[in-house]
């Protein structure tokens, strides 16, 4: 098997990023440079059409979307018990998870990030207000599944929900509220980033904050 991810530090190519580390298989990582376009120009968008990261090469045929490059991973290295066994009594739940987080709250921090897309520039305040209200909606949720303590989303082992979760829990960091105001969402946000593997993909990424 061979990998090649292309992403941006901080982007949501992270959680693959990250996922890539914590599994501890090679792989090359191609960083595009946003504020120059990189995403945008020709030669990436023959390997990701929409423009957006992340985009994984995998055998020489490129993929994207997060949530689908995490589960893909799982599913392609079964030994790392990154995901249930079908049939298994969580399946649903790490489904339901990873679809809620990839549908409701990655398009409601793009919103936030980029208000202006919402409805115009002329409303980007109401946008970000829409936006907050979405993702703190999310947290609530979450922080009620944690509040069992459990180490992680799925329970007691790491999944591939945990490294979107972890990810998406960091876009947080600077709104006015972030994550860690939940109190059951603070704790599981500090074991996450406690991970060697968090680690050395903020290091790799030149990342600061929210470690």
């Amino acid at each position: 098997m061979s990998y090649k991810l292309y992403g941006a530090p901080g982007t949501a190519s992270m959680c693959v990023h990250w996922m890539l580390l914590e599994l501890g298989i090679p792989f090359e990582f191609v960083s595009l440079d946003f504020e120059k376009g990189d995403q945008k120009k020709s030669g990436y968008l023959r390997i990701n059409p929409t423009g957006h990261v992340p985009a994984l090469v995998m055998d020489g045929i490129a993929y994207g979307e997060a949530a689908a490059l995490l589960m893909m991973l799982a599913e392609r290295h079964p030994d790392a018990k990154l995901a249930p066994a079908i049939g298994a009594a969580d399946r649903a739940l790490y489904l339901q998870w990873m679809m809620y987080l990839a549908n409701t709250l990655m398009p409601a921090f793009r919103l936030w990030f980029y208000s202006d897309e919402g409805a115009g520039p002329q409303n980007v305040e109401a946008t970000k207000a829409q936006a907050r209200i979405r993702i703190e909606k999310v947290w609530d949720r979450m922080d009620a599944l944690l509040c069992d303590e459990r180490p992680y989303m799925m329970g007691a082992h790491l999944t591939a929900v945990d490294f979107l979760a972890g990810m998406l829990t960091r876009w947080s960091r600077d709104m006015p509220k972030t994550a860690a105001d939940w109190p059951y969402i603070k704790r599981y946000a500090g074991r996450v980033r406690s991970l060697p593997s968090y680690r050395a993909t903020h290091e790799r990424e030149g990342l600061t904050g929210w470690i």
